[in-house]
């Protein structure tokens, strides 16, 4: 379903219907029935009315005549699909017929009534209007949810994104302090700045410091700032990131590589809302929204001694947890195309797309460094090379080795020769005293038996139990049985066996490489 041009209505406890009927004795009967059943209505008794009181505020249902004094119904209708104002429209008409009921059906009409009708005919079909438009609106909320492929900074439409995604829409409009964790390059700082653009803090400054980059000595400096004289080099009064950041966000990355000393300082500040500059003597209160990031685990931290535990709890308020690329499904494609038009744009290169090849690689490496190395990978690559593909060999060190691991895998298998039939046990009167097979038939003659006219009959042997063999050779044959019964496509494959591709690309280098291919 598209967008609607109209923010959608919500649906309130007096559904608001709108009336389009020009003859008052009808109008007042239908208002009557539609206010008993504790629908707001109201009425009006010309098309250009009618489309005036849509644009001002669309209603949940239209109830619409078709025989209008100043326009045909219809073109009302057509209107409402047309600006696709969300609003379920009841056509009403004494005229009916096939043809008119199509149109209408065909123009977005919900249904069609013929005059004369009972009260209990108007509700019914009200009721049901107004449910069919909540569930629309409900349908409509969560398809726009699982549908973006972008947020704020973010690329990326798998499922595990699309969890941080409502979070963020869910803890942004709060006062609560936000927690955000994941590996280096996750993105932790670009979760921070969408937090703060969906908050209604969004037209005040977001100051972001790195504890983990600033000198110790000079981090309570930088969050609280300094008066003259207060330490060597202190040579005038400067504002700090707290000062900064009033009536905003302050985003404390890395929080974890804080001192001890100052948690203290950061912990009264949170509880307070007041600081003192270094050197300073005089309170000073700021109102601001804290956000704060690690890439270690902040709970171990606590329990060894390195992160103040009443700290942790206040800033551990609201957690987000970003995933690292290699578990985003195909994100890693849509981030890297986007990286590859940008810098080659910015490079002055003809870079548009990748070979299949390259982003089976992508797909498969585990990337380590997450977004921020698949960043640099493509970087390098537009930097160095040029053309309108990215090919296996413009990838630097270590996805040229993958490269390397693909094409041996892709090199064809030698062919197996044919299998012999297998003959069928014969009879003495072909094989004189019925002896059997022996040899590669041994283990059938084995078990033959003589039969009722004095032959061999074949007797079921007992079935032994089957070995058991590692996991991952028994993983391993499943796959490529796979593979093989789907021609090749690898994704198709992973689709029946209900798994991601990009698990199969991985697995197979990982058997490469550790020499079990």
């Amino acid at each position: 379903m598209r967008q609607s041009n109209f923010p959608g209505p919500k649906i309130i406890a007096n559904p608001r219907v709108l009336l389009v009927e020009d003859t008052p004795s009808l109008a007042r009967v239908y208002t009557e029935y539609l206010k008993k059943a504790a629908f707001a209505v109201t009425a009006v008794e010309t098309g250009a009315a009618a489309l005036d009181a849509l644009r001002e505020a669309p209603p949940e249902v239209v109830l619409l005549d078709l025989q209008l004094p100043d326009m045909n119904g219809m073109d009302v209708l057509k209107y409402v699909s047309g600006q696709q104002i969300p609003t379920a429209v009841v056509i009403i008409t004494a005229h009916a017929s096939v043809n008119v009921a199509v149109e209408a059906m065909r123009h977005g009409a919900y249904d069609f009534v013929v005059k004369p009708f009972t009260a209990d005919r108007l509700m019914v079909t009200v009721r049901n209007a107004v449910e069919r438009l909540r569930l629309v609106q409900i349908v409509d909320t969560y398809t726009g949810e699982l549908a973006r492929s972008r947020f704020h900074g973010f690329i990326g439409s798998s499922l595990v994104m699309q969890g941080v995604y409502r979070i963020i829409d869910s803890a942004a409009s709060s006062r609560a302090t936000v927690f955000i964790t994941g590996e280096s390059g996750t993105g932790k700082e670009v979760c921070a700045e969408a937090i703060h653009r969906q908050s209604p803090r969004r037209d005040k400054p977001f100051v972001a410091i790195n504890c983990g980059a600033i000198p110790k000595e000079l981090m309570e400096s930088e969050i609280f700032g300094h008066v003259k004289g207060a330490f060597t080099g202190a040579v005038a009064d400067r504002e700090g990131a707290a000062a900064r950041a009033n009536g905003g966000t302050l985003f404390l990355d890395e929080i974890c590589e804080m001192e001890l000393g100052l948690q203290t300082k950061l912990l009264r500040f949170i509880q307070t809302g007041t600081y003192q500059k270094v050197g300073g003597t005089r309170l000073e209160k700021i109102d601001l929204r804290i956000l704060c990031a690690t890439n270690r685990d902040p709970l171990r931290e606590v329990e060894e001694g390195r992160f103040r535990e009443d700290l942790y709890y206040r800033l551990h308020v609201i957690p987000i947890h970003l995933p690292p690329l290699r578990d985003r499904e195909d994100d890693v494609l849509s981030i890297a195309r986007q990286f590859l038009l940008d810098y080659a744009a910015e490079e002055g290169k003809s870079f548009n797309r990748f070979h299949p090849d390259v982003e089976h690689i992508f797909q498969a490496y585990s990337w380590p460094g997450n977004v921020r190395q698949l960043q640099n990978v493509i970087r390098n690559v537009v930097v160095l090379h040029d053309g309108e593909q990215v090919m296996l060999s413009m990838l630097p060190p270590p996805l040229n080795q993958l490269a390397q691991s693909l094409h041996a895998q892709q090199r064809p298998a030698p062919v197996a020769a044919p299998a012999l039939a297998v003959p069928a046990l014969a009879g003495p009167a072909e094989h004189g005293g019925g002896q059997g097979f022996v040899g590669s038939f041994g283990q059938q003659a084995a078990h033959a038996a003589p039969g009722p006219t004095g032959g061999f009959m074949a007797q079921p042997a007992a079935p032994e139990p089957r070995p058991i063999r590692p996991l991952w050779q028994v993983e391993k044959e499943t796959i490529e049985e796979a593979i093989a019964a789907c021609d090749g496509n690898i994704p198709r494959a992973a689709a029946l066996l209900e798994i991601s591709a990009s698990t199969i690309y991985r697995k197979r280098l990982a058997w490469e490489a550790e020499g079990r291919g």
